[in-house]
């Protein structure tokens, strides 16, 4: 690992005097915050999921956290995209609430959030990685975070000392080597060198594994020769079968980016590992296995670089004395398809999209080994964090703290069914809201932008989904018109429209959307 030459304006402590305080800190009663968030991880590529892939992912570490601490089985994003996702886990509040709808909005200073509270609170704050919600970090004592996306090598981050707001212009210090090692080290350094009298909050935010997949040199050969297992419906090409409403993003749209990008490299939006590529003379299914091989190839090594800095963390808490007192938290900020029915992307609710898997430790309180059923949210992080830090909410958070739940102490009146609602609208990927319980999910892609920013000008005809997921966990099939479930599908309507109310999204402004549940949809 390259040892980075950037200062953050901290004076190394002497051994002893660090090992003295080290030491004291352990003892004291509010815990540290290591808070470790990643994009796109999805669940299917942790391992300790299941899945096809889990006898291939390079996951010591991620184990190492599970077996130490608690595994959430039912974690789920409130809007499955980057900025709204994160926009929820600061402010524990729903887009609808906090503004944060689609990847154009921005998170202004001004809205509170949890590092706000923490600060009032008596922590110290910090932030390293990626932000990507446009506007100037607040409620961090330090911060350095990626320009935008961010590159994964080389790239360019900015502080307080030289920030621009990602829509206005790029500028900041190239930091040589790879993106997830780098941010790795500013964490363990600012840790290192913080005040050790009082608690603190560590953001540590990784670029990977967002598209374009890539990774560091050490890694270039895992999986050389590997021929990785399929999803049963990777090769779903339309909706006739399952009765899917929408097109999606599929496999075939990631071939033609990689053969792009392999023309004109400095024409595309990234830079893309492995290249050239092309599936120029396969037929439909040969080139839609060539495309998946080379995503999850990629993808894989991507997150084995996140799995390697996930070891070094945990051992420099175990090192510097911090392991019994720092909460230690590794969530996505969403789920990804890697292949099912044929996609790659998110923001769909579909399974592997609306899922973010989440693992804790704590040791003084989180039972080791365990795993929890709870329907866990994100605007729910917020609560959990600040309940253990015992510092005030963010002003408009409707999130519950999970703390009971990880103890196996879940309050009796814990939410049974959760509300979704993905706002961009795109003829592949419509604009939907919908409700999942335990067993049954509805969708209803209503189709259109209504005032969101990032959208087509494309209105899709409204449609409905339902699974049944113990029957058909893939959601291989659309029972929305089969008669055996519109019983159900009836209570689910009624329970939609009490969440909606429940969480304050009603479209009382919205004359277009009060239209279209006027149609005959509802």
């Amino acid at each position: 690992m390259h040892k980075l030459t950037f200062s953050l304006g901290l004076a190394i402590a002497p051994l002893a005097l660090f090992e003295q305080t080290e030491a004291k800190e352990a003892t004291t009663e509010r815990p540290n915050i290591l808070f470790i968030l990643s994009d796109d991880h999805t669940s299917q590529s942790w391992g300790i999921y299941g899945g096809v892939l889990a006898n291939y992912v390079k996951n010591e570490n991620i184990r190492r956290l599970a077996d130490e601490g608690c595994v959430l089985n039912n974690c789920f994003c409130t809007n499955s995209i980057s900025v709204p996702s994160r926009a929820a886990i600061l402010t524990g509040a729903y887009s609808h609430v906090n503004g944060v709808y689609t990847l154009s909005d921005a998170l202004y200073p001004e809205a509170d959030n949890i590092a706000k509270q923490m600060q009032a609170g008596g922590y110290q704050t910090a932030l390293f990685g990626k932000w990507h919600l446009k506007k100037k970090p607040a409620g961090f004592d330090n911060f350095y975070v990626f320009h935008d996306q961010g590159e994964y090598h080389d790239p360019i981050m900015k502080n307080e000392t030289n920030w621009a707001d990602d829509d206005v212009r790029k500028q900041g210090d190239t930091i040589p080597g790879f993106s997830t090692d780098i941010v790795t080290d500013m964490t363990i350094d600012w840790m290192r060198n913080r005040d050790k009298d009082r608690p603190f909050m560590m953001l540590c935010h990784f670029k990977a594994t967002h598209e374009p997949w890539d990774f560091p040199e050490r890694l270039r050969h895992l999986y050389d020769d590997v021929e990785f297992p399929e999803p049963e419906n990777m090769m779903e090409f339309g909706p006739a079968a399952s009765g899917r409403t929408f097109p999606g993003q599929q496999l075939e749209n990631m071939g033609w980016r990689w053969e792009t990008a392999s023309k004109d490299p400095d024409a595309w939006w990234c830079r893309y590992p492995e290249l050239p590529f092309s599936t120029q003379g396969m037929d439909s299914i040969a080139a839609r296995k060539a495309i998946y091989q080379k995503m999850i190839k990629d993808y894989l090594r991507c997150g084995a670089a996140i799995d390697d800095n996930i070891g070094r963390l945990l051992d420099y808490l175990d090192e510097a004395g911090l392991r019994e007192n720092t909460i230690v938290v590794y969530v996505s900020d969403q789920g990804y398809f890697l292949g099912e029915h044929g996609f790659f992307d998110k923001r769909m609710m579909l399974e592997e999209s609306l899922r973010m898997p989440f693992v804790i430790r704590y040791p003084k309180e989180i039972p080791a080994g365990t795993r929890n059923n709870d329907m866990i949210l994100n605007v729910d992080f917020a609560a959990m964090l600040a309940d253990y830090a015992q510092v005030g909410l963010p002003e408009h958070s409707q999130g519950r703290s999970f703390r009971p739940n990880l103890k196996g102490e879940t309050p009796a009146d814990w939410r049974e069914a959760m509300y979704y609602r993905y706002w961009t609208q795109h003829r592949i990927r419509p604009a939907h809201l919908g409700i999942r319980d335990h067993r049954y999910k509805l969708m209803f892609l209503y189709g259109d932008k209504l005032d969101t920013q990032g959208s087509d000008d494309v209105v899709t005809a409204p449609t409905w989904e339902f699974y049944d997921l113990m029957v058909d966990p893939y959601e291989d099939k659309n029972q929305y018109d089969n008669p055996a479930y519109a019983r159900v599908i009836g209570e689910m309507k009624k329970q939609l429209w009490q969440l909606r109310r429940e969480v304050g999204d009603t479209d009382a402004d919205s004359s277009r959307m009060r239209e279209i549940m006027g149609e005959g949809y509802w």
